[in-house]
C-alpha cells in the first residue's frame, strides 16, 4: 500500500474476502481508463451479484468509502476512475432477456452494446442509442453517460428510449421501476427520496427561468449535469427517478438492469461524400439536408481532411479532396426497404443540385464503398491520437450549439486553437445535431503545458456558452466539465442538482466530484502523464477497445492493464514499485494469450502479444534459450515422445496421474510439464512424408500441406474421429486435386511454441528449417 493511502475499513475484506482485489499490481491495472484522468482505487471489488452490490453500498454508506463503477471503462471525462472502491460489473452482470417480439430488450450492465445489438439482430430490432464505442461501451456505461451516437440524435438517445431500470440505492435499496406499485414502494421503502423528488419537481415547474432553461439546454444533445428535464416531462416520480438516473454518471446509484424500447433495424443504404468548398457552405446546407430524412451527417473539417488523407491508402476518396479550405458532409439514408430508400434518394437528389458543391454527388449502396467513404471518417480518432507526439495525451471532446450557431461555433474553435498553440486540433462530428467533437495533442508534464491546457478550457468554456450550446453532448460532465456545471445552467437549476444528489447519496460516496463538484480546480487535478516508455505502445490511449477481444480478460490483465503496468513500473519513483514487480510474471507476462487479437481492435494499432513475447524472450536466460534451440533441433523426437506418453497414459488412471504432473510442475517449468486431467486426448498419428493427399492420379499438384504438429499429438475425442488431417483429405478429393506433405514434416512446426514463449533461438532456428522445407516441397 503507498505510504499516503489510508487502509480500506475491515470490513470490506471480512465480507468480500475473495471478491476484493487489493494488491498494487490489481489497482494500478483498473486506474486506467480513456479519459485523461488518473485515481488509483484502494481496492477493486468483483460482484457476483445484486447482493453483493447492496453490501458494498451499504458499508461504503457506513465507512464513508468513495465507491466508482467500472465496466467497459471507455469513459472520457474521467468518471470511470476513483480513489476509494471501485466496483468492477463487467464480468458477472451479462445477462439479457428480448421481450415482445423483439420491441424490448432487459439486459445487464456488462453487456457491450454490440453484444445487444447481435442478440436482437434476429428480430430487425436496435437499441436506440448507437455510440461510435458500441464495441466496448457497456450498458451500464450508456444509461450513466445517457449514450446517444451518430444516428439516433436526441429522438432516440438513452433518455427517450429507456422504459424501466432496477437500481440499487446508497442506502442498499433495491428499486425495479417495472413494478407495478413502484410509486407506493418509493414512498415506503425511501421516504425522504420520494418527498424531495416531488418538491423538486413541484420547483422546477413554479420557475419560468428554469423552465425556459431545460426547453433550450435539452433541444440539443446534452449530458451536462442531471436529467433535470425529467421534472419536466413527466409528473410520477417513479418516472423521474428512473430518467434522473439517465446519465447520472454513476453519482446516484448502480444501474442493475435496464429495459430498453428497441427501434427498427433499417437495412437498405445509400452514402456519399459531399464535398463543399468551406466550412460555412458545409453548415449552410444542413437544414436542407435534413428535410430529406438524413439519419447521418458527419462533418469533416480541413484539418479533419488533412490528417485523414495523409493516413489514406492512394486510392481512399479523401486522398481526392485537395482544396484546402474543403469541408466535407458524410451522408447517409436509410430505410426499411427499396421503395423507400428510392424515394429518399429522390428527395435527396433534388435538394443537393441546389448545393454547392466541389464535385458531383455520387451516392452508392454498395457495402464495400460504403466502407470506403467510411473509413476516414471512423479513422480520425486513430489518425489523430496515434501521429500524436510521444510523451502527450489525445484529448478528445464534444460540445453542442444550435444548428444556426454551428459555423460561427467550428470557425471560433479553430482560432481558439491557434492562440493557445493547438495547431493540430481537428474538428469533427454530427453535424445534423449541432454536435462536434474536436482533438488536440496536449501534455500535463510541467505548470507551463497545465497553465496553457486552463486557459484554454476557460476560453473554449466561454466560446460555446456564449454561442447558446452545451459543454457536453455525448461524453458526460465527468470530472472534466463538473466546475462549469453552474455556468451553463444557472444558480438555481444548480442548487436543484446539488439537492438531487443529497437525497439519493446523503453521505456523497458515490464517484466524488463526478458531474458536479465544489472545487473549481477539479478538472485539472489528477490529470494523468503519458512518460515515454517504449515505442511499441507509447501511443496507447487507454481507450479499453482490446478488452472484449483479450481470451484472459476475466484471468488476469487485459492488453490496456498490461500496458498500464509496464508505464507505471517505468517510473522510479512509484511507490509501490517492488509490489508490483512481484506479480508481473504472471499477472502481464505469462497469462497474455499472445494471439494478437487486440491489434485487430486497436484504434492506434498496438499488438500487446508481441510485446509480451518481447517480454518473455527478456526474462529467459542463455540456458533457457539453448533448450528452447535444442528442442527445435530434435522436433521430431519431441513430438514422438510427447505421443508416446499420451499412447502409455491412455489405459491409465487419470487421479494418480494428475497427482504426479502437478507434483512434477513444482519442479520443472510449467511450460514444459503439462498437468494431466481427466479429459486428456487420445494420442494421434505421425505426420509423414513425401506424401500425396487428395484426389487420385494423375489429379494436379496444386499445393503444399504444411499439417499442425498438434494433430500428431492429439487425437480426436472418438478413435472414429475424422480430424483435421482426414477433413483435408475428403476436400481436396472433393476438389479433384492433390497437396504435398513435405518430406520432413515430422521434425517442422509453425513456430509458434517457440514465438510464444519468447524462445527466439529456437524460433529462428525451426523458421530457418520450415522456410527451407517449404521452399523444396513446393519445387522453389
Amino acid at each position: 500500500m503507498s505510504p499516503t493511502q489510508t487502509p480500506l475499513a475491515p470490513q470490506w475484506s471480512e465480507i468480500f474476502a475473495d471478491q476484493l482485489a487489493d494488491r498494487p499490481i490489481d489497482r494500478v491495472a483498473k486506474a486506467h481508463d480513456a479519459s485523461h484522468y488518473l485515481l488509483r482505487p484502494q481496492g477493486v471489488l468483483k460482484p457476483r451479484h445484486l447482493d453483493d452490490i447492496a453490501a458494498a453500498l451499504k458499508i461504503a454508506h457506513s465507512t464513508a468509502t468513495p465507491v466508482t463503477f467500472r465496466s467497459g471503462g471507455s469513459s472520457l471525462s474521467g468518471q470511470a476512475g476513483g480513489s476509494g472502491i471501485m466496483i468492477d460489473v463487467r464480468r458477472h452482470f451479462q445477462q439479457l432477456s428480448v421481450q415482445d417480439g423483439g420491441a424490448r430488450v432487459v439486459c445487464d450492465p456488462g453487456l457491450t452494446v454490440q453484444a445487444v445489438n447481435a442478440y436482437l439482430a434476429p428480430y430487425q430490432t436496435m437499441l436506440g442509442p448507437d455510440p461510435a464505442s458500441q464495441t466496448v461501451a457497456t450498458v451500464g456505461g450508456v444509461v450513466a453517460n445517457n449514450s446517444s451516437g451518430m444516428a439516433c440524435g436526441i429522438d432516440f438517445n438513452t433518455y427517450q428510449t429507456i422504459s424501466s431500470l432496477v437500481v440499487v440505492l446508497p442506502s442498499g435499496t433495491v428499486v425495479d421501476t417495472s413494478r407495478s406499485d413502484i410509486d407506493e414502494f418509493l414512498r415506503d421503502r425511501e421516504p425522504k427520496l420520494y418527498a424531495g423528488l416531488a418538491q423538486l419537481r413541484d420547483r422546477v415547474r413554479g420557475n419560468q427561468d428554469s423552465l425556459a432553461r431545460i426547453q433550450h439546454q435539452f433541444s440539443m444533445k446534452n449530458t451536462m449535469g442531471y436529467s433535470v428535464n425529467s421534472f419536466v416531462d413527466f409528473d410520477l416520480v417513479s418516472d423521474i427517478f428512473t430518467h434522473l438516473m439517465v446519465g447520472s454518471e454513476g453519482t446516484l446509484g448502480f444501474i442493475a438492469e435496464a429495459c430498453f424500447q428497441t427501434i427498427p433495424v433499417q437495412p437498405k443504404t445509400a452514402t456519399a461524400l459531399l464535398v463543399f468548398p468551406h466550412l460555412t457552405a458545409a453548415t449552410d446546407a444542413l437544414s436542407a439536408l435534413l428535410s430529406t430524412g438524413a439519419r447521418t451527417l458527419e462533418l469533416m473539417d480541413p484539418a479533419s481532411i488533412r490528417a485523414a488523407a495523409a493516413a489514406a491508402p492512394a486510392d481512399d476518396p479523401i486522398r481526392a479532396v485537395t482544396d484546402p479550405q474543403a469541408t466535407t458532409l458524410l451522408v447517409e439514408l436509410r430505410a426499411t426497404d427499396d421503395a423507400e430508400l428510392a424515394a429518399s434518394r429522390q428527395l435527396m437528389d433534388q435538394v443537393v443540385a441546389q448545393l454547392n458543391l466541389v464535385t458531383p454527388a455520387r451516392f452508392t449502396s454498395d457495402p464495400a464503398v460504403r466502407a470506403e467513404l467510411w473509413a476516414a471518417r471512423n479513422g480520425l480518432y486513430t489518425t489523430v491520437a496515434g501521429a500524436r507526439p510521444p510523451g502527450t495525451t489525445a484529448l478528445l471532446e464534444d460540445i453542442a450549439v444550435p444548428l444556426p450557431e454551428l459555423s460561427d461555433t467550428c470557425n471560433d474553435l479553430t482560432q481558439l486553437f491557434n492562440d493557445h498553440g493547438y495547431g493540430d486540433g481537428v474538428i469533427f462530428g454530427h453535424a445534423k445535431d449541432g454536435n462536434v467533437h474536436f482533438m488536440i495533442s496536449l501534455s500535463f508534464d510541467n505548470d507551463n503545458e497545465l497553465n496553457r491546457y486552463d486557459r484554454f478550457t476557460d476560453d473554449m468554456v466561454d466560446l460555446v456558452l456564449a454561442h447558446h450550446g452545451t459543454l457536453k453532448a455525448e461524453h458526460g460532465a465527468g470530472r472534466i466539465m463538473a466546475p462549469f456545471v453552474r455556468r451553463q445552467f444557472g444558480d438555481e437549476l444548480y442548487d436543484v442538482m446539488r439537492q438531487i444528489k443529497q437525497l439519493f447519496d446523503p453521505q456523497a460516496v458515490l464517484a466524488p466530484d463526478v458531474l458536479l463538484t465544489d472545487n473549481p480546480r477539479n478538472h485539472l487535478e489528477h490529470l494523468k502523464t503519458v512518460p515515454v516508455v517504449d515505442p511499441a505502445f507509447d501511443r496507447c490511449v487507454a481507450c479499453g477497445y482490446c478488452e472484449p477481444t483479450c481470451p484472459a480478460r476475466d484471468l488476469t490483465t487485459t492488453p490496456r492493464q498490461r500496458i498500464a503496468v509496464l508505464r507505471t513500473l517505468a517510473n522510479p519513483a512509484e511507490p509501490e514499485r517492488a509490489e508490483i514487480a512481484r506479480d508481473v510474471a504472471y499477472d502481464v507476462v505469462e497469462t497474455c494469450a499472445v494471439d494478437s487479437m487486440c491489434v485487430e481492435t486497436c484504434p492506434v494499432h498496438i499488438d500487446t502479444g508481441v510485446i509480451m513475447k518481447g517480454q518473455r524472450a527478456l526474462s529467459h536466460g542463455p540456458a533457457v534459450q539453448q533448450l528452447g534451440r535444442l528442442a527445435a533441433d530434435h522436433w521430431g523426437g519431441a513430438v514422438t515422445a510427447v505421443r508416446e506418453a499420451l499412447t502409455v497414459a491412455e489405459p491409465l488412471p487419470k487421479v494418480p496421474l494428475t497427482a504426479v504432473t502437478k507434483l512434477a510442475r513444482k519442479i520443472v517449468p510449467t511450460e514444459w510439464m503439462p498437468q494431466v486431467e481427466a479429459d486428456l486426448p487420445q494420442p494421434g498419428r505421425p505426420r509423414v512424408g513425401p506424401r500425396l493427399t487428395g484426389a487420385d492420379d494423375p489429379a494436379p499438384v496444386v499445393g503444399v500441406y504444411f499439417e499442425a504438429c498438434i494433430n500428431s499429438i492429439f487425437g480426436g475425442a472418438e478413435a472414429a474421429s475424422l480430424g483435421v488431417r482426414g477433413a483435408v483429405r475428403q476436400l481436396a478429393a472433393a476438389a479433384g486435386v492433390q497437396l504435398l506433405t513435405p518430406p520432413d514434416i515430422g521434425g517442422l512446426c509453425c513456430g509458434t511454441v517457440w514465438e510464444s514463449k519468447g524462445l527466439t533461438n529456437g524460433r529462428q532456428a525451426m523458421a530457418r528449417r520450415v522456410v527451407d522445407g517449404l521452399w523444396e516441397a513446393s519445387e522453389q
